[in-house]
């Protein structure tokens, strides 16, 4: 970085600064984990069960357990795009009005996964269901590694339990798919030509006023060549919303060219199964017994409605470290 020409090429200089910024927090946090560690010795061999002050050194050494988990899990985050925010996308599926509430009930856990690990959100696009719920939206995830983290939640979710929407109280299986991708922006290399645009605007909507700004500035972008389609509804200004979907649609283009590159469309296009039984990554069941699981990792956890309220990270952690 001290060379003369080094800030010439701003994509480089900006990648290499990024991978320096994210060595040296590495670096600082094994530091401090290795001296906390060493002072935990040291407490060990000199507090006895019978002391005082022994339910204070294990309320230590389980915080430390937790730092060393959540470090591991950082560690594991070395793609050249888990660092970048995310776009997460929700679409609900076979089920009915029982499948667009199940796709509000993942908006609201995400949105609360999100919130207590310290990453903004905005919702830029929801369509509304017919009776109830939602039929999809489109959430960015804001904060470093969000991608990172959410790229594990790419696939299809079920919910078994007694439907609220049935008059007999019967017991309803519904499906919802969730597809992430890494925020792209300032240092994405994305021509778009302007006649391969159809930009349409149209009167937002949601319920209520729930979710969204009611506005008739709401944005929806075509890409005809690829037909890729973006909407954005979040703000007031269409020229906003334009600027959010432009972003949003470079970012879905990357993530396209990136694929072709790599060779590696196929294998992405084993993740977007079919939206029904069968394709399901994690299942969620209220009825008849409380259980969440994850079918690719084995993981379950026991309360329901724990993971609901956005207690996912077990799942996150169980995904990227079996997949390393």
């Amino acid at each position: 970085m001290s060379e003369p020409n080094f800030w010439q090429d701003s994509e480089t200089s900006q990648r290499v600064a990024r991978e320096r910024k994210t060595k040296m927090e590495q670096l600082s946090t094994w530091k401090h984990l290795n001296q906390s560690l060493q002072d935990l010795k040291e407490l060990q061999g000199i507090i006895r069960p019978e002391d005082p002050e022994y339910d204070q050194l294990l309320s230590e050494l389980r915080a430390f357990e937790g730092e060393l988990e959540a470090a591991e899990l950082f560690f594991y985050l070395s793609g050249p795009d888990d660092q970048n925010s995310a776009v997460l996308e929700i679409h609900s599926g076979a089920g009915g009005t029982d499948a667009c509430d199940w796709g509000e009930m993942l908006l609201r856990m995400y949105l609360r996964w999100a919130e207590q690990s310290g990453f903004q959100t905005k919702i830029i696009d929801i369509q509304a269901g017919d009776e109830a719920g939602i039929k999809s939206a489109t959430v960015e995830v804001l904060g470093e590694y969000a991608y990172g983290y959410l790229k594990s939640e790419i696939g299809v979710h079920r919910l078994v339990r007694l439907s609220p929407f049935d008059s007999n109280h019967r017991r309803h299986t519904s499906f919802a798919s969730v597809f992430v991708f890494p925020m792209k922006e300032n240092d994405i290399e994305i021509e778009i030509d302007p006649n391969d645009l159809r930009i349409d605007t149209f009167r937002a909507s949601g319920h209520g006023g729930q979710h969204i700004n009611v506005t008739d500035s709401a944005i929806r972008i075509t890409h005809l060549p690829t037909g890729l389609v973006v909407q954005c509804q979040s703000e007031r200004s269409q020229h906003q919303n334009k600027q959010t979907a432009m972003t949003v649609l470079k970012s879905r283009l990357f993530q396209l060219r990136k694929e072709e590159l790599e060779k590696s469309k196929q294998e992405q296009e084993k993740t977007k199964k079919k939206i029904e039984w069968g394709s399901q990554i994690r299942s969620y069941v209220i009825h008849p017994y409380n259980m969440v699981k994850d079918h690719r990792t084995d993981k379950q956890i026991g309360d329901t409605q724990a993971v609901l309220d956005g207690y996912i990270t077990p799942f996150i952690h169980s995904f990227l470290t079996q997949n390393e």
